[in-house]
């Protein structure tokens, strides 16, 4: 980490899969990352949007990591790849590094059950309350006021923020990394119908999650009525995440915020759902597929397919229905003026009746 020449970062680019060529003065200095509106002297920052590419000749930065472009001539040195968004990436983990946690060892102040098993070079902060019969692998992360619930198992490497709950029996796989406020294997909505009143049932069950799952701030995962929630290896999702009972979602799947699946929602790998989607419960998302933002999902989507509106069609009929929704006012003006014409009409032809 740290600063280092043009010439530098491109070896690092290449050392990780990135083919890329140095254009311009490649032993130029570059310390950080940043936009391409606010970077400064000491920066690299990046073209991945064309809508940005009259910023080129404006830029500040000290480099650019780009396309092979004829048509911009950039005044700075430049990095030319074919995906500057992974290169722009990698440059942000060799130049800044991963955010480094506080070290407390384990502190006095943190809670322990004796039954309680702690792998090597645990870092459990002050307020921390570790409950019976957990398992926790090595290299733990776990910051103040985090709960972790009895037989809660916890992989390597895994990343607890402040104020994240852990509930009764849920397992993390390795490298899990949980954002402030997270409640993982809370209660679903599970009541059934007794007259007008509403019957508590039992939730039984867990959640389950994947290696290298990371999970922002405020979620909620339900576990499982009789059996268990699972998410899938590789899956991020934003903030504000509501997962109902007994969803299972596959691996490397992406959830913007406030994306919501009511129980028993069966999602493949590999899916994009876009902010403020919500799908109806007992439903299959297909692998590949995406739901775009604010969707309302009623029905199954297949594997590949797009989706768009609410209730959410494919992508090409929901765009004809807002093209058609935008038409809207002026086809009733034009069916106002044609009414007014028929009934211009009629008058006349009920006048020339009258007269013969």
């Amino acid at each position: 980490m740290g600063p280092l020449t043009i010439c530098e970062l491109s070896e690092h680019l290449a050392a990780k899969g990135v083919a890329n060529e140095v254009r311009g003065d490649g032993n130029r200095l570059v310390s950080g990352c940043n936009t391409i509106d606010a970077a400064g002297d000491g920066d690299i920052t990046f073209l991945a949007n064309s809508r940005y590419r009259d910023r080129v000749s404006t830029t500040k930065a000290s480099a650019i990591i780009m396309k092979d472009d004829p048509t911009l001539e950039p005044t700075i040195p430049q990095i030319i790849c074919d995906d500057p968004y992974l290169a722009l990436t990698l440059s942000v983990v060799r130049i800044h590094g991963h955010r480094q946690h506080p070290h407390w060892g384990v502190h006095p102040a943190a809670h322990i059950a004796e039954t309680a098993r702690i792998g090597k070079n645990a870092n459990i902060g002050p307020g921390a309350i570790i409950c019976d019969g957990v398992v926790i692998g090595d290299n733990a992360n776990i910051y103040p006021s985090a709960y972790v619930g009895p037989h809660v198992e916890l992989g390597d490497d895994v990343v607890l923020s402040p104020n994240t709950t852990i509930h009764y029996g849920c397992k993390l796989g390795s490298r899990v990394i949980i954002h402030a406020g997270t409640v993982i294997g809370e209660d679903g909505l599970g009541y059934a119908p007794v007259g007008e009143k509403w019957l508590k049932i039992p939730q039984a069950g867990n959640v389950e999650i994947g290696d290298d799952v990371e999970i922002g701030a405020n979620c909620t995962i339900d576990r499982g009525t009789l059996g268990t929630t699972r998410i899938g290896s590789g899956t991020k999702f934003s903030n504000l995440i509501c997962i109902g009972h007994g969803c299972e979602i596959g691996s490397d799947c992406m959830f913007v915020a406030q994306v919501g699946l009511a129980g028993s929602v069966t999602v493949g790998r590999h899916v994009t759902i876009a902010g403020q989607a919500g799908i109806v419960g007992h439903l299959r998302i297909g692998d590949n597929a995406k739901v775009y933002a604010q969707a309302g999902v009623g029905g199954s989507v297949a594997d590949g397919e797009e989706v768009l509106g609410s209730p959410a069609v494919p992508v090409a009929e929901a765009r004809r229905q807002f093209i058609a929704v935008k038409k809207l006012p002026d086809m009733r003006n034009q069916l106002k003026k044609m009414e007014k014409q028929l009934a211009d009409l009629r008058e006349i032809v009920d006048k020339n009746g009258a007269r013969e």
